[in-house]
């Protein structure tokens, strides 16, 4: 009997029902996704009701969801290793969608920047309870399909916020007034982010009535079950986990500088923020899903021939192709251009993230999954959420001014990009060994 015989999980045979609890989880991400990249569409109208500089612009769609979305992820990661995870997601799914449609009722940039922080505490106890639930669910070698499944909400519920968004507010741009909690006549800005957020809420009874699956014990285990554990493991193999969080925290970076995307087709080339949420939300839904699922399916083919660095090669694989995208699309010189090189950042990133989460659990002891990818979540977005945005409004508050947006855009994928390239070699290696010895 092999390892990942093994491994597999006792409640394996019900693929049906995993699969069903997959399909819930994903489509609540999705709802995530819609949640968080809404507030790319509503920078202009937002920056001028609240008056609001750049810089604090890049504090809304970074730091104020990823600190509390991190951090709040450690907690909520030793509570998936030993509570009810579906109970968990639930709260968090009701408390996100709640928080989402308070933003519509802010009014200044405190009360938005509390509203995000909740959105961010909220959708901090989604992923590593549903990574858990998945890993619980499928054996080690058929975790690839799901996990990636799982991960086409970020392609897809990006390009469904994108589109839905813009249908939201030509809608509202042209609705009657609505006078609410004390707004004579609520802003098109602030009855899309109520209208986009509440409907959550319809999601959360099927959460809770999900079957929680046996928590199962690879053969990869650790004695201890603390975050001290955790830990130990991580400053151990330091040198694999610090590539790991580059090349994943890079991907959400560049993922995530695309909220300013709607300003800079506006700056740049005159178009509103409906054209461009149209635009970018059917490159999400076309190339997104696609290039998860396939780096899902190369994963697993890979690593049953054999490759055991498979889920990193792929996830290594997105990074000159998102690069190269990410520089390019900006420096275009009309809109229609600049959608060609955004469908490579589109393809990339989902290529990337794929595997990340798959490669993650092949190298940390079971019995500490849930907070291992709780930490892994809190680096990445630290990172990637916390950086992206707000460099962006850094560099067009102090640097090349607002009418220049898109150098600051084309600078940042060569600033963290280019040499996390020249790295790439390194960082596979690094991840093979780590491999081997663990397993």
């Amino acid at each position: 009997m092999t390892k990942d015989h093994i491994a597999a999980p006792a409640n394996s045979k019900n693929n049906a029902y995993s699969w069903y609890m997959v399909f819930l989880l994903t489509l609540i991400y999705v709802f995530s996704f819609i949640d968080r990249f809404i507030l790319g569409l509503l920078i202009e109208p937002i920056k001028a009701e609240l008056n609001l500089s750049d810089l604090q612009v890049g504090i809304l769609l970074g730091p104020s969801f990823a600190l509390f979305y991190a951090l709040m992820g450690l907690p909520l990661g030793w509570l998936a290793d030993k509570k009810r995870r579906t109970f968990i997601i639930g709260l968090g799914l009701a408390l996100w969608s709640l928080a989402t449609a308070a933003s519509g009722l802010a009014r200044n940039f405190l009360h938005l920047f509390l509203a995000r922080m909740s959105v961010g505490v909220g959708e901090a106890t989604l992923s590593p309870c549903a990574m858990s639930l998945i890993a619980d669910s499928f054996p080690k070698e058929k975790r690839g399909k799901p996990i990636a499944f799982y991960s086409m909400a970020i392609s897809l519920g990006a390009g469904i916020a994108y589109i839905a968004g813009a249908a939201v507010i030509s809608w509202a741009n042209t609705s009657p007034s609505v006078s609410l909690f004390g707004f004579a006549d609520l802003s098109a800005w602030r009855l899309s982010l109520l209208i986009v957020g509440l409907p959550g809420l319809l999601l959360v009874p099927l959460v809770l009535l999900l079957r929680e699956p046996k928590r199962t014990q690879d053969t990869l285990t650790n004695s201890e079950d603390n975050y001290k554990a955790v830990f130990a493991h991580i400053a151990k193999h330091w040198p694999t986990f610090l590539g790991f969080v580059s090349v994943f925290g890079y991907i959400i970076l560049i993922g995530y500088s695309t909220t300013w995307g709607a300003a800079t087709f506006s700056r740049t080339w005159g178009w509103s923020p409906i054209q461009f949420g149209q635009a970018l939300g059917t490159l999400f839904i076309v190339f997104g899903p696609l290039s998860i699922n396939l780096g899902g399916w190369l994963s697993d083919k890979l690593y049953q021939r054999g490759n055991h660095t498979a889920p990193m090669l792929v996830g290594l694989i997105g990074i000159p192709i998102t690069t190269l995208g990410a520089i390019a699309w900006p420096l275009m010189p009309s809109a229609t251009l600049a959608l060609l090189p955004l469908s490579l950042l589109v393809i990339g990133t989902a290529l990337s993230s794929a595997t990340g989460v798959t490669a993650l659990l092949n190298i940390i002891p079971s019995n500490i999954r849930g907070r291992t990818i709780a930490v892994y979540y809190m680096a990445t977005s630290l990172f990637g959420i916390g950086v992206g945005p707000v460099a962006i409004g850094l560099l067009n508050d102090s640097v090349f001014g607002p009418e220049n947006l898109r150098i600051s855009m084309a600078l940042l994928p060569v600033i963290f990009g280019l040499p996390l390239m020249f790295f790439m070699p390194k960082t596979l290696k690094s991840y093979q060994r780590l491999y081997d010895r663990l397993n």
